[in-house]
């Protein structure tokens, strides 16, 4: 073994390792904190019934989406920062997280109001709808901007554009509806079942390993367009399943957890810091497990930092990656500014 593949190894051994110390902590630690005896003991035969219920039927669903979620959310800020050949392209910056809940909160008053629940499965082809919705017209703005820093303000303007139209919305839910539907639109993990993990996982993995198995050409996409074709890359057809594997990924998160600001901006940059590369059959799964690693401790700062009362896992992601984000890209200048 090269002296690289056991750097990675190493790497991906310790964040897996990082990533199960988190989850072990995020069964025990909440409103009702639970020992790891407890643990231990619910999963026998003489279980304790409320024990089991906390457990299996709140807290490991929700700890279960997070890890997925979270690690979706990471993908999906990477293949739009290769997509736009842009360090702070993500779902939440241009837009794309705001649209998705802007057409779900849409379509979820809608069916209230005629005494209707949505599945979770459509829940996600609704926010797949508004993820490409919103998507087409940063697409269509790309077409006239041309200067990728604008480019990312429209995605801005146009997030809180949706963002906007969604708070008139819940507006005018019924009063029984408001408040789900108002935490779930500032970002939350609360309330997540089984099924819910269930249908997201089918979306999500699927496209996590079309991205990995696309990571060749879009490792040639990273070093310019006129490489990519002569290394015989359909760009077209790239470009399109960068968009869609994005926006399913971004989408499913939106349907589930509502939108969830910075994980997908701030994950690829760094792991790109602790792996030391940015080919893409690295990254990816880098990108995954870091962003599974950051969501799930967010999320156990949300639910936890102030329990019984619970942050928005937005609120805890923006004060905890902006400040990353932020010191990244000085960095980044400061580096290319000394190379010159």
């Amino acid at each position: 073994m090269s002296n690289k593949k056991r750097f990675y190894l190493i790497k991906f051994l310790g964040m897996t390792i990082l990533l199960l110390l988190i989850f072990v902590l995020s069964i025990g630690l909440g409103s009702a904190d639970i020992s790891m005896q407890d643990i231990i003991k619910s999963m026998g035969n003489s279980r304790d019934a409320y024990l089991y219920k906390i457990i299996f039927s709140i807290r490991m669903p929700r700890i279960i989406a997070a890890i997925i979620l979270g690690g979706a959310l990471a993908v999906s800020g990477f293949l739009l920062q290769i997509f736009f050949g842009n360090p702070i392209a993500g779902p939440y910056v241009l837009g794309i997280s705001s649209g998705a809940k802007l057409y779900v909160a849409l379509t979820m008053v809608i069916c209230l109001k005629y005494g209707r629940v949505m599945s979770s499965a459509g829940m996600v082809i609704n926010a797949f709808a508004g993820s490409l919705m919103t998507m087409g017209v940063v697409l269509l703005l790309s077409q006239r901007v041309r200067n990728m820093s604008m480019l990312v303000v429209c995605g801005v303007m146009i997030g809180y554009i949706c963002s906007a139209v969604t708070e008139f919305i819940i507006a005018f839910a019924d009063d029984s509806n408001i408040v789900n539907l108002h935490n779930w639109s500032l970002g939350s993990f609360s309330g997540i079942s089984w099924e819910n993990v269930y249908i997201a996982s089918i979306f999500i993995f699927a496209a996590f390993f079309i991205s990995f198995f696309l990571s060749k050409p879009i490792g040639a996409y990273q070093l310019g367009e006129n490489y990519a074709r002569n290394m015989g890359v359909n760009i077209s057809a790239l470009r399109i399943t960068l968009i869609m594997l994005s926006s399913i990924m971004a989408a499913t998160v939106t349907a589930f957890a509502g939108p969830v600001s910075f994980v997908g901006i701030a994950v690829p940059h760094i792991m790109r810091s602790i792996m030391k590369t940015a080919k893409p059959i690295v990254m990816i799964p880098a990108c995954f497990l870091g962003g599974a690693i950051i969501t799930l401790a967010c999320d156990g700062i949300a639910r936890t930092a102030f329990a019984p009362m619970e942050l928005s896992i937005s609120a805890v992601t923006a004060i905890g990656l902006a400040p990353v984000v932020i010191y990244l890209l000085v960095k980044r200048k400061e580096a290319k500014n000394g190379a010159n």
